[in-house]
């Protein structure tokens, strides 16, 4: 007959297996999200590419699981100021605008956002397409009034603009050819802070889906490590410390993008392209 001490004694034994069980578990459950969405980094710069992203940002996780695993969230205050008023452009066009951009000047630009201005050179001699387009939507007054929907501040550090529909689908109707990709400043796989890239549809295996650039551009405030297959176009000449400013209000999952969104209010009240 087993005495009550000893029936104590496994109780106890088989208490403690079980809570071994249930952290083995969960240790593996995030072994295998973290895999997830270290895969998923490079599809979360995609332009309409929201179905890619959530399968990495999104698991099955049940709230006990999830609650054992992943710390509390914590909510920044929005440094940002309330938006001008105006509504996101709903224009599109069939075709890429035709070649006006001279590649031998000297391009910048400028967007007044919510949080402070963003200044940018813009190389056209190496991305003419993209130059062209950049400027000519932001002529036709495309990037007005559009929220920066992305910002991933886990292992890259981008934030990502120019979806007036603010869903990470949007797009000008026409699509634009990679370009730069073999650009020196891309040195180990590392796409430096103050770049300025497009993003695209690309799936890193087939080739139909390259050249899938739109109007979405991502602005790099940190080192980091993307495979080269995001046309850079230009660097961050001004503002980086706005940049700083979002990323250090942190980002939070949205269903609606299939990724993280800024908890900081950004938005370009207007997006203006010159020379100098």
């Amino acid at each position: 007959m087993v005495s009550k001490d000893q029936r104590r004694r496994q109780l106890a034994r088989e208490k403690f297996e079980r809570q071994q069980q249930r952290r083995s578990a969960a240790q593996q459950k995030t072994k295998r999200r973290n895999v997830i969405i270290a895969s998923a980094l490079a599809v979360v710069l995609a332009a309409g590419a929201a179905a890619y992203a959530t399968a990495g940002l999104a698991g099955d996780d049940d709230q006990s699981d999830q609650a054992a695993v992943d710390p509390a969230p914590t909510t920044a205050p929005d440094p940002c100021a309330r938006p001008a008023k105006g509504a996101p452009s709903k224009e599109t066009w069939k075709k890429e605008p035709a070649m006006s951009v001279d590649t031998a000047a000297s391009y910048t630009a400028k967007l007044a956002t919510t949080c402070g201005e963003i200044k940018l050179k813009l190389d056209a001699a190496k991305a003419p397409h993209t130059v062209n387009s950049f400027a000519f939507l932001a002529g036709k007054h495309f990037f007005d009034h559009s929220r920066c929907h992305r910002l991933v501040d886990q292992n890259i550090h981008v934030l990502q603009c120019g979806d007036p529909t603010g869903t990470g689908a949007g797009s000008p109707g026409y699509t634009l050819p990679d370009e730069n990709l073999k650009d020196p400043r891309l040195k180990g796989g590392v796409y430096p802070a103050g770049t300025v890239a497009m993003a695209n549809n690309y799936d890193g295996q087939h080739d139909r889906t390259r050249n899938s650039g739109g109007s979405q551009f991502f602005l790099v405030y940190q080192d980091s490590k993307l495979p080269p297959d995001y046309t850079p176009f230009g660097t961050v000449t001004g503002g980086m410390d706005v940049l700083k400013k979002i990323a250090a209000a942190g980002s939070k999952p949205d269903p609606k993008i299939g990724s993280t969104a800024p908890n900081a209010t950004v938005v370009i009240n207007e997006a203006t392209v010159g020379t100098s």
